[in-house]
């Protein structure tokens, strides 16, 4: 399956860092940190989403550089795309951001 790339708008929902940023693993067994096709670390964090209907979803977004969030940071991702994925049967939707804005910075900046 080819991974095309799906924006998503952000600008509806309101969202909020839950797990501090942290370097994203290949493998639990090995231990092996995972990187871009640059060589740079890839850090994941674990955002709620909730839109206006207060429907909320745990999010695991992929970022780098290690973005400067802390847990209870309201903020927007800059340039968020899904990625649709399969593998043994399975299958989901992760996620990848090039970069996080304070939401008090304007939401705006999200559909750049």
């Amino acid at each position: 399956m080819r991974a095309i790339p799906i924006p998503v708008d952000v600008t509806k929902l309101q969202i909020t860092c839950v797990k501090a940023p942290k370097p994203r693993l290949v493998s639990k067994d090995t231990g092996e940190i995972k990187r871009d096709k640059d060589g740079n670390v890839m850090y994941e964090l674990t955002l709620l989403f909730e839109d206006e209907s207060s429907r909320m979803e745990l999010v695991k977004v992929s970022t780098t550089p290690e973005p400067q969030i802390n847990v209870g940071d309201e903020v927007v991702p800059v340039g968020l795309l899904g990625y649709v994925w399969e593998a043994g049967g399975r299958w989901g939707i992760s996620y990848r951001a090039q970069t996080f804005i304070p939401a008090g910075a304007g939401r705006t900046a999200a559909g750049q």
